[in-house]
């Protein structure tokens, strides 16, 4: 995997994927930046989000789960010196869909913080994670 991040102008950067995608980044105003983009440490959170996302869907889909719409609202806290690592991280799915088993949920969401998902293993070892889910009948 590649990636490159360019620095644009300010506090601004350009951050390309090797697959050809391409995302800017731009500090807070009191850090120099004009608020133009995501900050990096949002894109970090949002990475974990998706990557759990990712295995939860692939998993429920296998598990022939007739689901419409899966989302992670997520919820951090940081520390309070530097550096500002992540120290808290909840993660709530929302699984929405047609007589999906809570069972199969629960297990999908607990392979992914346990075994699969790369970013939530690895940001867990400053952060503690924590997870919970809802199931809504569509």
């Amino acid at each position: 995997m590649q990636a490159r991040v360019k620095w644009v102008d300010h506090m601004s950067f350009l951050g390309e994927s090797g697959s050809g995608h391409s995302v800017v980044m731009d500090g807070a105003p009191e850090s120099g930046g004009r608020d133009l983009g995501i900050r990096p440490m949002e894109m970090l959170l949002i990475g974990m989000g998706g990557c759990a996302s990712f295995d939860v869907v692939a998993m429920l889909k296998k598990a022939r789960q007739d689901i419409f719409d899966v989302e992670v609202e997520l919820n951090s806290e940081r520390a309070e010196d530097i550096p500002k690592v992540f120290t808290k991280i909840h993660a709530h799915f929302i699984v929405r869909g047609r007589n999906i088993k809570e069972s199969q949920v629960k297990r999908a969401i607990e392979l992914s913080a346990e075994k699969y998902c790369s970013a939530s293993i690895m940001l867990g070892e400053t952060a503690e994670i924590t997870h919970d889910y809802v199931i809504e009948e569509i």
